[in-house]
């Protein structure tokens, strides 16, 4: 039986090709690819600097550690993402906590963000820093939440694994116009791949600088940048306590070679989605995610929601659609829910949408090579099973 997956990467000979020049050439790491790849990704996505890394959750962790989230600091993301965006923050030893989503949008908003601020203030438990999770490549409300920061005095990180490509209102995602610090993935799903990376992004030297810093060991080869500057030509400083989170000029290579056909890959997500979305068109048994005006999603993800008549055959649609072929996927049950989270003190019923949300929701097959029967076949399969569902409600 063929498999359809929910997600995969797009490989072709200009890829193989830019693999094989590199693993022919002196350096397959610490070269010129790195350099390179980064000046391309702020060329694109419009921001001054960008900084390559081993995967987003490294990224992620550098990029709490560059806004000096310590111990005693504390940090809200969304309940429903990938544990990486709260993992982050606890590296660090910070505290952690959680916001609700919205039940059409599946992001945090700038209202659930602004009400729970409200409380925090008056129990002077602000956070440090909030980070943004762009599920499924929509943006979220980006200037509202910057307005807010100004307000109370948080630091903003994007948690765009999803979502390069999209954009906010004329921004691009990545730009960072209304946050300090971006960062993508470039893991096999994602929209463009490196195999494994990530990326920050951000308009600030200061927090490029350390962000550089921290993922090459904390070490400084720049002699302008020396605190020693009396040393041999040889020398090198460890400045700080960084990590080895660095990317390879083989990864580089592939991600130059796969931004190059970006743009492609977004028109085909995008015109499979409005596929997708004309085929469900008249089943009043399935909701999609909103994407607001003037928002563009990157579409990662497909995602549907059942309607509450059928809420209660989740989980049998979800399996018979797997024995179909059909490879979808949850993203995500609520952080907070895993048994890691559980023995911090967080229980069932903190953010009841996004608990709604894993009990209605999942992500529908959606990648470049995804073909026109595969697509038919997945909405058909689907559409027949939701009427099946509803008959026994």
């Amino acid at each position: 039986m063929k498999k359809i997956p929910y997600g995969k990467q797009f490989i072709d000979d200009n890829d193989i090709q830019s693999v094989v020049e590199v693993l022919k050439s002196d350096y397959l790491t610490q070269g010129g690819k790195i350099k390179e790849f980064e000046e391309e990704i702020s060329r694109f996505v419009s921001s001054k600097y960008s900084c390559t890394f081993n995967s987003a959750t490294s990224a992620l962790h550098v990029a709490c550690l560059s806004l000096g989230v310590s111990k005693g600091d504390l940090v809200w993301t969304s309940a429903n993402s990938f544990v990486a965006s709260s993992n982050c923050a606890l590296y660090c030893g910070a505290e952690i906590d959680f916001l609700d989503i919205d039940k059409d949008t599946f992001l945090i908003s700038a209202e659930t963000i602004e009400k729970k601020l409200i409380e925090a203030k008056k129990n002077k438990k602000l956070p440090k820093v909030i980070i943004l999770v762009h599920l499924g490549g929509e943006s979220c409300e980006m200037e509202k939440i910057f307005e807010l920061s100004r307000q109370y005095k948080f630091k903003i990180i994007e948690d765009a694994s999803h979502a390069i490509g999209g954009s906010y209102k004329s921004s691009h995602i990545g730009s960072c116009k209304y946050s300090d610090l971006c960062v993508f993935s470039f893991h096999p799903v994602k929209i463009i791949t490196t195999g494994e990376g990530g990326m920050i992004t951000t308009n600030d030297f200061e927090l490029y600088q350390k962000s550089k810093l921290l993922g090459t060991h904390g070490i400084v080869k720049d002699k302008s940048a020396l605190i020693n500057k009396k040393e041999s030509y040889w020398y090198y400083e460890q400045q700080n306590l960084g990590f080895n989170y660095r990317m390879t000029d083989i990864q580089a290579a592939l991600g130059l070679s796969q931004l190059k056909k970006i743009k492609k890959f977004i028109l085909k997500r995008r015109k499979i989605a409005l596929s997708y979305e004309e085929k469900f068109k008249k089943n009043t048994l399935i909701h999609i995610q909103k994407v607001r005006k003037p928002y563009e999603s990157s579409f990662h993800l497909f995602i549907i929601k059942l309607d509450d008549r059928i809420a209660h055959h989740h989980r049998g649609i979800f399996e018979n659609l797997h024995k179909l072929g059909i490879l979808v996927q949850l993203h995500y049950m609520p952080i907070y829910l895993n048994p890691y989270y559980k023995n911090l003190g967080f229980k069932k019923g903190y953010c009841p949408i996004s608990e709604k949300y894993a009990n209605t929701c999942f992500s529908i097959p959606l990648h470049p090579s995804l073909k026109e029967d595969e697509i038919s076949f997945v909405a058909d399969n689907l559409n027949i099973l939701t009427k099946k569902a509803s008959d026994f409600v």
